[in-house]
């Protein structure tokens, strides 16, 4: 890997890293280039090798596909797990199997990093504060930027030495390992994103009988060669008759027990007079 893709593949991590507000905040950064998928496409377009990129973004993407980042809280760092974890295994001529193993170590250093790089940068928000107590906007911007300067060093500077000098390393393991150990990280690799999708699956499913309905799509697209955007339509379609066969009616039913309620009033006797 050359110095100039590295150093490029850095700064795309740093543009997509958390809390960096370049790119629309974290919409266009962490939630944008940020994915792995995307993260794939690029270091693909940077390493010349687009189909790789993107089925190894594939492969990542599926791991933290359940992922959500509540506040600043990041479970796991998948910006570096795919800057670091997607041009490694391209550049070492792996495949998405040997990427999504080097994602998950990768993820879990990017959240030590993240919490190390948050606790320097809780100094500048006091100091913004003091700026403006003082009303000195320029000391305001100026620790906002210092906050970023931190960021930067951490993501750019890691990811591209790693990329760098990493490559010849993982292309010299990669070579190095038996048969049996790849085949190992194979299967590894094909069953860690299936964990991904039954986070995502347990987060969206409220009764255990919507279970079958996907196992009902994966019946169809596998029997019947359905494409996934024929599968997309079929599942708007029952996810309507769904919800127009569970909430029909019900709208009306507080309206006619109020009118049922109201018509008949209790005496004092205990029986019942219909008005």
């Amino acid at each position: 890997m050359a110095l100039w893709q590295a150093a490029l593949i850095g700064l795309f991590a740093y543009l997509g890293r958390n809390q960096v507000p370049w790119l629309c905040g974290t919409t266009g950064g962490w939630y944008g280039i940020g994915r792995p998928l995307v993260a794939g496409l690029i270091c693909g377009i940077i390493l010349g090798d687009v189909t790789g990129g993107v089925l190894c973004g594939v492969a990542v993407q599926a791991l933290f596909i359940g992922q959500i980042t509540p506040g600043g809280a990041v479970p796991s760092d998948l910006n570096l797990a795919a800057f670091i974890g997607i041009p490694l295994a391209l550049a070492a001529g792996g495949n998405s199997d040997m990427a999504v193993t080097l994602a998950i170590p990768l993820g879990a250093l990017g959240v030590a990093l993240h919490n190390l790089t948050m606790t320097f940068n809780a100094i500048w928000p006091h100091r913004a504060d003091r700026c403006a107590e003082a009303g000195d906007a320029r000391g305001i911007r100026v620790a906002n930027i210092n906050g970023q300067i931190i960021e930067f060093v951490e993501r750019f500077f890691i990811v591209a030495a790693t990329c760098y000098l990493g490559a010849p390393f993982a292309e010299g393991l990669f070579a190095a390992l038996p048969p049996v150990v790849l085949s190992w990280l194979a299967v590894g690799g094909k069953m860690l994103p299936a964990l991904g999708f039954a986070i995502l699956l347990n987060q969206i499913i409220q009764e255990k009988w919507m279970v079958f309905l996907f196992i009902f799509g994966w019946v169809i697209a596998s029997s019947f060669g359905v494409t996934t955007t024929s599968l997309v339509f079929v599942a708007i379609a029952f996810a309507l008759i769904y919800v127009m066969a569970r909430y029909s009616g019900k709208g009306a039913g507080p309206a006619v027990a109020a009118a049922a309620a109201a018509s008949a009033i209790e005496d004092e006797e205990g029986n019942y007079e219909e008005r």
